[in-house]
């Protein structure tokens, strides 16, 4: 069944009962090609929602320190428990939490920064396969277009913390990367943790240096560590010194006719 808002609803069985599962194709309409001019119009004025939608949602939430990670990590595994300790951090450093929203990696960072009493956003997608929201979030933005996350996710934030993932790990570190070393956005850390499935990653990153693909002085935007300390340094020193961060103590004014929500 397709409904009008291009997502197709079939059922799965889950324990021997029919279960919803809702397929979104709107990345998918975006990306196959010429449609009519009025398919294209519609598709750029869905673009747009899901643009307004996340800047009306994400404008007061503060800055933010972006986590990467993957959504399949569960509580219990050290990089779990690792990611959990840096969204306390990170949240005692003043700054918001933000990261895709799902489970995983993504849940343990909103949670450590829940636990210490800091705040916690994210920007949930929706995928063929359903991926939850977590339970540690004081707002969250769903939205219908992958580019549109990523905008979103680096739009907002000082620092990117990249914990051990897969493909779209990969894609969202290199983005960031790719943005600082063209100077599309300012030179914003990047912290890499979780050295040992990372080695290999890192290793080739230097051979791109060695061949002279990537510049030497590129190989400085990233700083690796397994020290969550160590992390909190580095973020302190380039981003809140250098961008001259303060710890706000009154929150902006927001105007709710606006659809603009404070945290």
């Amino acid at each position: 069944m397709q409904n009008n808002d291009d997502t197709i609803t079939t059922t799965s069985q889950v324990s021997g009962s029919a279960q919803p599962v809702t397929t979104d194709l709107n990345d998918e309409i975006f990306l196959e090609g010429p449609r009519s001019r009025f398919e294209e119009f519609f598709t750029l004025l869905k673009v747009m929602r899901d643009f307004l939608r996340g800047f009306r949602t994400l404008h007061f939430v503060g800055p933010c320190v972006t986590v990467f990670g993957s959504a399949r990590i569960k509580p219990g595994d050290p990089n779990y428990e690792l990611t959990r300790k840096m969204g306390g951090a990170i949240a005692r450093l003043g700054f918001t939490v933000i990261t895709g929203g799902g489970p995983g990696i993504m849940e343990a960072a909103n949670r450590g920064a829940k636990e210490a009493g800091g705040r916690s956003v994210g920007c949930t997608i929706e995928l063929p396969s359903e991926q939850p929201t977590n339970a540690y979030l004081d707002r969250c933005v769903r939205l219908h277009y992958f580019f549109v996350r990523k905008t979103l996710l680096v739009k907002y934030s000082y620092a990117f913390v990249v914990m051990p993932g897969g493909a779209g790990t990969l894609d969202e570190l290199f983005e960031a990367l790719t943005l600082i070393q063209t100077a599309k956005i300012s030179n914003f850390p990047i912290v890499i943790m979780g050295t040992d499935y990372w080695k290999e990653l890192l290793h080739f990153i230097q051979t791109m240096a060695e061949r002279g693909m990537i510049a030497d002085k590129d190989l400085s935007l990233i700083y690796v560590t397994d020290s969550v300390d160590k992390a909190i340094a580095h973020i302190q020193n380039k981003a809140i010194e250098p961008f001259g961060l303060k710890r706000i103590t009154r929150p902006r004014r927001h105007f709710p006719w606006l659809g603009e929500r404070g945290l």
